[in-house]
């Protein structure tokens, strides 16, 4: 066999090509790493540095011991974290559900209802009982790894929305924003805004790069994770809708989005309520066992007009927690004007109001919406265009001093002082 031969046999060709796979690997790794080191980093420290704070007050007050674990106390200050709502995703991650309407005996009052985990959505505790299974964590580590990469997820995703409508370097900020907001408590604890939140950003991203497909899973996805997953089924029929308009995109791609998008949603309700045998189950338990129900905005009218005046003969009142509440749902709509004026598309718009309206009109106890609004990342975009104006040194101060305070006021108060 000639040279020539050789150098043209498979085998030959096989192995010239390992190298060319393998550097074109570590120029793919380098790329991204340079592009998202930023934004991990960013986000991690911010995030950890608030963190510690969080966990130093839970430890240096010591409230949490007295208290029983499944309501916010534990024998460590991080048992703290899988309490109240992170009680019942580990009961179904260990369990599954059972859902039922079960009346408490004798009861008249606001609580009619036992507690039942069909109220809690299944692909947070689906991902911990996976995880737990995988690696040998328990539940509670389980869930704690689920919520921390989730959360990397969201700030990259975060990051890629506001890249897209103000550069980099607001990208950068509006990561960092994610590590601080009210409701950022919850981030790396046993909840699923982190999960939820990363699902709607990249559905978001997804699009507006017009990626139809992409954004139907992952929306459907959501979907499974919160109620309020119904904001983001409507923004994106409705970017949809326009994409139609315009014959931008064809028709097969967004009309597949739309139909796939609310799967995951409407198949959860769908199914508790036939296990219940009630066709209107789901909200009969939110409001016979949490006292959770729409009631177009009475609750928060009620409480926007009381706290100010120093009145707490509200429901659920919870004075240092309701003040920062109020102060996140007062500057939602200012944040909503700033956004407008960015012209952002439609997704985005449609997303963040809706997702507001939902939370604004429904009767819960009105501390925890710094919370619920917690995933409503587009209002991130236009502070984050404002605070990329400032130099490095000013930016880090601002942005560190609030990590440090956010161990409180996103933590500590939400968990401690609340009822998360």
């Amino acid at each position: 066999m000639s040279t020539v031969e050789l150098s043209r046999s498979p085998s030959g060709h096989e192995a010239s090509e390992v190298p060319r796979r393998s550097g074109e690997f570590r120029r793919r790794l380098r790329w991204a790493a340079v592009r998202y080191g930023p934004v991990l980093l960013t986000y991690g420290v911010l995030k950890l540095a608030g963190f510690a704070v969080f966990m130093y007050l839970l430890d240096s007050a010591g409230d949490f011991r007295k208290k029983n674990p499944r309501f916010g106390g534990g024998e460590h200050a991080w048992d703290v974290l899988a309490s109240w709502d992170g009680w019942w995703y580990q009961q179904i991650a260990e369990h599954g559900y059972d859902p039922a309407l079960e009346p408490v005996p004798g009861a008249t009052g606001l609580i009619t209802l036992e507690g039942n985990s069909a109220a809690f959505f299944p692909l947070y505790p689906a991902l911990m009982r996976l995880v737990s299974e995988c690696t040998g964590l328990g539940l509670f580590g389980a869930g704690m790894t689920v919520s921390v990469i989730a959360s990397f997820v969201a700030a990259l995703g975060i990051y890629a929305v506001a890249r897209r409508l103000g550069g980099h370097r607001a990208g950068l900020v509006a990561a960092g924003l994610w590590a601080v907001w009210p409701g950022s408590g919850t981030e790396w604890s046993g909840y699923s805004e982190s999960l939820y939140t990363a699902l709607a950003a990249w559905a978001c991203h997804a699009v507006m790069s017009r990626r139809w497909l992409t954004a139907g899973l992952l929306t459907c996805a959501a979907g499974l994770c919160r109620p309020t997953a119904a904001a983001l089924v409507a923004a994106l029929a409705v970017a949809a809708l326009l994409s139609l308009r315009r014959r931008a995109d064809g028709v097969l791609r967004p009309l597949a989005a739309v139909a796939i998008a609310p799967l995951g949603l409407f198949g959860y309700l769908a199914w508790v309520n036939y296990r219940m045998g009630d066709i209107n189950g789901y909200s009969k338990l939110q409001d016979g066992a949490w006292a959770h129900k729409f009631d177009w905005g009475a609750h928060t009218f009620k409480v926007l007009t009381s706290l100010p005046v120093g009145h707490f003969d509200y429901l659920f009142a919870r004075a240092f927690e309701d003040v920062i509440g109020v102060c996140v749902v007062l500057a939602v709509p200012a944040l909503t004007v700033l956004l407008l004026r960015l012209r952002p598309p439609a997704v985005l718009v449609v997303y963040t109001v809706l997702s507001y309206l939902m939370v604004m009109t429904t009767q819960q106890i009105f501390g925890n919406v710094s919370r619920y609004l917690l995933p409503l990342f587009p209002l991130f975009v236009p502070l984050a265009l404002a605070m990329s104006r400032l130099g490095w040194p000013s930016l880090v101060t601002v942005l560190g001093t609030a990590a440090l305070a956010s161990g409180s006021y996103a933590g500590y108060v939400l968990f401690e002082l609340g009822v998360p």
